[in-house]
């Protein structure tokens, strides 16, 4: 496992290919990848750059609208091909998406829409070898924001994200896994397979309708076991990034590098409480 650097912790204030320079110089092993961008400057280029810096690539954000109309989501289903040929010729055959855990549209019928576009899609990303983790949100404040209730426990995303195919997988928060009261069993019962990608991250204790999404802490200054989410990856074999993504006021009033040296400091002293060195 590894930690790299997610474009959250700073705050969005940080294009590509500057965003990999940055996470070069304050260290990191890998760095998240700004899709769009990144592509602009082609395979070849970016695989170079990547290799310059000696930092790996971590994950790209899934590039298709999958939660607006039909015509919204067919047209990003028309890039999905070479984004993927992307993203495995530079050695990252890794996206993520998340899932709002509320909506306007009643359960049963949104889950038949997502199964069918993330199923369409997934075929597409497979004759790539691309992997697609889809995140789970937490929090009350999100499950309770519209009208009907959505898949928000990690079990169930995971039992969805099988339905979609063999490379759907889970995008594994720590801050959700935490408000949406998954265990460390839960990881275990995923397996390797099955969890794509992972962010790093921590949360205060309070009440879970004063939570907010928007608010979290470094990983180990609150109340998350960071210690056994970390051993449990270890054991079923997790070898790919944890992406350290802080939001909050207190990391944009830093700058770009001290949030970025700061979160990776943070971070390396929870592994290292945990017995583990990145690799």
């Amino acid at each position: 496992m590894y930690l790299a650097l997610n474009g959250v912790l700073v705050s969005g204030r940080v294009k590509w290919p500057e965003f990999a320079k940055l996470a070069a110089r304050t260290g990191y092993l890998g760095t998240d990848v700004m899709l769009g961008d990144a592509m602009k400057e082609g395979v070849e280029k970016t695989r170079a750059l990547l290799t310059g810096l000696d930092v790996r690539p971590a994950v790209a954000d899934f590039p298709v609208e999958f939660r607006k109309d039909e015509a919204t989501f067919r047209a990003g289903l028309d890039n999905l091909d070479a984004s993927a040929k992307f993203m495995a010729g530079i050695g990252c055959p890794r996206m993520f998406t998340w899932i709002m855990s509320s909506s306007d549209t009643p359960r049963d019928e949104l889950r038949r829409l997502y199964k069918q576009r993330f199923t369409e899609s997934a075929r597409i990303l497979q004759r790539s070898g691309v992997r697609l983790g889809l995140e789970f949100l937490g929090p009350l404040h999100i499950r309770k924001q519209m009208a009907y209730e959505f898949i928000w426990r990690m079990g169930d995303m995971l039992e969805f994200a099988k339905e979609c195919g063999p490379n759907v997988g889970l995008n594994l928060d720590a801050w959700h896994w935490y408000h949406a009261g998954a265990t460390i069993d839960d990881i275990l019962n995923a397996g390797v397979e099955r969890i794509v990608h992972v962010h790093f991250d921590d949360a205060a204790a309070m009440p879970p309708e004063h939570v907010r999404d928007n608010e979290r802490l470094m990983p180990g200054d609150g109340v998350i076991d960071l210690v056994g989410f970390l051993h449990a990856l270890s054991k079923i074999g997790y070898r790919d990034a944890l992406s350290i993504e802080i939001f909050g006021k207190f990391v944009q009033a830093m700058t770009p590098e001290q949030a970025a040296r700061t979160g990776l400091e943070k971070a390396r002293a929870v592994f290292a409480k945990a017995g583990l060195k990145e690799e």
